[in-house]
């Protein structure tokens, strides 16, 4: 059985990666469960390939390697009294002991949990309590975690009155062979929670059959070919990382490269040079903000064309957030030298709720936007005085395989194409239901159709997602969406994306007001106050209102575990006193 130091990764110049093309038959996910998934891929060459900070080989790990450790793991599982249907937490560090115990945990039976790691906001005790949380939803059996995380993490499994062990040990244990429960497809595979899950955790409950169908049909929808090989930087705690970047290669037989989140985030154009040295085509997706730091990462002396080769780069997948066409052109501009092809981006749309992905452009279309009058926006006629104001939507392209779309307005009614609504999806994907959650799940699911709390529209069967119902500012009844509010201030010198957050506050008298969080980098106070003013008068140019505008440190907006700002979490924080705005001089 398999000691633990194979699969400590260690680095070699001159380790092999996994093939790109293989002589196994391609299988676009067509099995009965994800352990026929594993069993077929570990017949082939292909396999997971671990880098480190400087975009190195560590560890090769092929599905051959990765199925005879799950196997060992699902025994060890078994023998510690781990029975079909337990939960077992795991926290979701990227590497080959997260993926053998998520993998043996299936074998088992058991159903994984995949937990968030640290992050730099917030802190150890903030850490702990959103670990803990998460598990009081799931009640696991057990939590399995790195040894560099033991002191938060047994706080956490004590908090819950769990085992928790340190999976370094736990794969030293015996592994003594026995027989294993064979999953019906509607059996539960493993449970999502959803990015923003802190106080009041929805945990998705996937079914074999659903994420076999949402691989297969993203796989198809990708045309995904001999030579493709995914670049990933995903964390595997949330959907686009675990099911699209973990879950897939395995489901789908195709080689994938990794760098650890928290090493991209350090230095992300190792990733482009990954996509580099690909021999393959690369098939890489990215929410905005990393193909945002990307172009803002390369300095005036750097020559691209010198250092990336990113010609082979077939499917540059955006998803995850609000796509933004500004950001995409940079990137573009930046890296077109390099030999990338706008043709090359992929807008998708999907959520945990329908395992992943619901839509995706066909490749080859690249990003295609409308621009779409304030007042379909807002919902109200538009003031004549004023000059007509437009937005960038972005086409997130066609629905994936078994899947479909209806916008649906307040009555419930579908919509005509143009209308702007609420965005129902129904499918074989779409989740069994919230775990242990029959309110939460009843409220979201009419006749198998799901609300996925989502506003867009529909022309000739394209999706275009215009924002997220819940975040929507409501002055007036004007409809604002904090995006453009967000957008507008990002356009003064000096600010990045995720630098601003926007939402609605209620005043003395009751009444509702647009606030933003702005982080600020002057520290003169005379320049403060003008920062202060220039970014009110810029909010008023949109809104038509005065509002709050409050000029904080920085790093001091809340991010989801995907990396996505926080705006309800940002306002919580703001109201509890808990993020402390700059005083301006009188």
């Amino acid at each position: 059985m398999t000691d633990t130091a194979t699969l400590v990764p260690t680095a070699n110049n001159n380790l092999i990666p996994t093939a790109n093309e293989d002589d196994l038959p391609r299988r676009y996910a067509d099995f009965d469960n994800f352990c026929e998934a594993i069993d077929y891929a570990a017949q082939g060459k292909r396999g997971l390939n671990f880098h480190d900070p400087r975009g190195t080989l560590v560890r090769p790990y092929p599905f051959s390697e990765l199925r005879q450790d799950a196997l060992a793991m699902a025994y060890r599982l078994i023998a510690h009294g781990v029975k079909p249907g337990d939960r077992i937490a795991l926290i979701a560090e990227t590497g080959p002991h997260f993926a053998a115990l998520f993998c043996g945990a299936v074998y088992a039976g058991a159903w994984p949990v995949p937990l968030p790691l640290p992050t730099s906001f917030g802190g150890k005790d903030n850490y702990i309590d959103q670990i803990s949380v998460q598990m009081a939803s799931a009640e696991p059996r057990m939590l399995l975690f790195p040894a560099e995380l033991e002191t938060m993490a047994l706080a956490a499994a004590e908090r819950q009155g769990c085992e928790g062990v340190v999976w370094e040990a736990f794969a030293q244990e015996a592994a003594t062979e026995v027989a294993l429960p064979t999953p019906a497809p509607d059996d539960i595979c493993f449970l999502q929670y959803s990015s923003g899950s802190t106080r009041f955790p929805h945990g998705v409950a996937v079914t074999h059959r659903s994420l076999l169908a949402n691989l297969a049909g993203h796989s198809h929808g990708m045309n995904i070919g001999p030579s493709d090989r995914c670049v990933s930087w995903l964390p595997w705690y949330h959907d686009m990382g675990l099911v699209g970047c973990f879950l897939s290669p395995i489901g789908n037989q195709f080689s994938v490269d990794y760098l650890k989140t928290e090493d991209f985030a350090r230095r992300p154009l190792a990733w482009l040079d990954l996509i580099s040295r690909n021999p393959g085509t690369s098939v890489s997706f990215s929410p905005t903000f990393g193909y945002d730091i990307c172009s803002r990462r390369v300095s005036s002396q750097t020559n691209v064309a010198e250092r990336f080769d990113l010609s082979r780069w077939r499917l540059a997948g955006n998803g995850a957030d609000m796509i933004r066409p500004d950001v995409m052109q940079a990137f573009v501009n930046t890296f077109a030298p390099a030999g990338f092809k706008a043709g090359a981006f992929m807008p998708s749309y999907g959520l945990a709720e329908a395992t992943l992905a619901v839509t995706l452009m066909p490749p080859g279309e690249g990003i295609r936007v409308e621009l779409v009058e304030e007042e379909r926006l807002s919902g109200c006629p538009r003031d004549l005085s004023r000059p007509a104001r437009y937005r960038a939507i972005v086409n997130c392209g066609k629905v994936v395989r078994g899947m479909e779309l209806e916008i649906r307005g307040e009555a419930g009614h579908a919509l005509a194409d143009h209308h702007i609504g609420k965005v129902w999806c129904r499918g074989t994907s779409v989740m069994h239901s919230y775990y242990r959650d029959p309110e939460a799940t009843e409220a979201c699911m009419v006749d198998g159709w799901l609300d996925t709390g989502d506003m867009g529209y529909l022309v000739d069967g394209y999706l275009f997602i215009v924002g997220r119902a819940k975040d929507m500012i409501i002055i007036n009844g004007k409809n604002h969406w904090p995006q453009d509010i967000e957008w507008a201030v990002e356009q003064l010198p000096g600010f990045h994306q995720g630098d601003i957050a926007a939402f609605s506050l209620e005043t003395e008298n009751g009444e509702e007001v647009p606030a933003v969080l702005v982080h600020c980098r002057v520290s003169d106070p005379i320049e403060r106050i003008k920062l202060h003013d220039e970014i009110r008068d810029k909010v008023r140019s949109i809104t038509g209102m005065n509002c709050i505008v409050e000029l904080v440190p920085p790093r001091t907006l809340p991010r989801t575990s995907s990396g996505k700002l926080s705006r309800a979490k940002a306002k919580k924080l703001y109201l509890a006193g808990e993020i402390e705005p700059f005083k301006l001089a009188a």
